[in-house]
This record gives structure tokens, sequence and C-alpha cells, in this order.
């Protein structure tokens, strides 16, 4: 069954994708929950037109997420954590710390637009993230995990 996303399914593809995927998947799930529409010859046209409308738009947030990008590579975050014998973290750092963390830093991101290598981080150390900013430009993020003061 071929579709055409309406927003970003993960796994699927991005928004204004034509993707091919199972009819059942297709018939029970994504056309339901307004994550797709039927790709018939009418709707392509018309995302045709619509994609040669937003390139320009599209060339502009690109070259935002770059400077984006450019301006987390310069940060050196580092986050605090409760300790207990050794290197170990009562509890762990996920997503949601290094959000917050960038926060912090006047950067504000989505938590799941982030990605720790590994889920969640039980040790201190320095790890590293991924931040999506844009289906084009994504940044490695290095952190470092900290004993709380």
């Amino acid at each position: 069954m071929e579709l055409i996303l309406k927003q970003d399914v993960e796994g699927v593809g991005f928004k204004d994708d034509i993707v091919t995927v199972k009819n059942g998947y297709g018939r029970n799930y994504l056309i339901p929950q307004g994550f797709a529409i039927l790709a018939t010859s009418s709707a392509k046209k018309v995302l045709a037109e619509n994609l040669k409308q937003r390139a320009f738009k599209e060339k502009k947030i690109v070259d935002d997420a770059t400077k984006l990008a450019e301006a987390l590579k310069a940060l050196e975050i580092k986050i605090t954590a409760k300790v207990g014998s050794g290197d170990k973290l009562f509890g762990s750092v996920n997503n949601i710390n290094v959000s917050e963390a960038l926060e912090k830093e006047g950067h504000a991101i989505d938590k799941k637009f982030i990605t720790v290598a590994g889920g969640n981080v039980k040790r201190l150390g320095k790890y590293n993230a991924a931040v999506r900013l844009h289906r084009e430009v994504s940044v490695d993020l290095p952190f470092e995990v900290i004993p709380q003061a």
C-alpha cells in the first residue's frame, strides 16, 4: 500500500514522504490516526506542488538548523548526578537530562529529538548523544556525567 505521510512516523519515514507499507498497517493504524493518506495520482500532484513551494522555505530552516548545530558543537555539557559507591549513579542519566542541560545553556530542544548512545547512562564519564535538529541536520553532542558536590 502506497501512502503519503502527513507527519513524521518513527521507523517509517518523514512528513510528505511517499512510503510503501503493509496493507493492514496503513489501513488500521496510519490512516485512522491521521498519520497518512492514500497516495492517489491527484494526491501525488498536490504533494509535488506543495513540495516545490516549500523548497525555498526549507532552505532557510536547514540553514538555521545548521547554525544551531554549530552552536551545540561548541558547548561543553556537564550533568551532575548523585553517586553511590565507586562511579555508579543513583538512578540514571537519559535524554531528558540532556534536554534540561541544553535548556540551561539557552537551547530549547525537545527530548524526543535527543538520543543518548546506549539509552541510559548509569556511570560517571564522558558520553555522546545524537541530536536531530532537522531531517538533514543532526549533531553528535558529547556530554560528561560528573558527581554532585
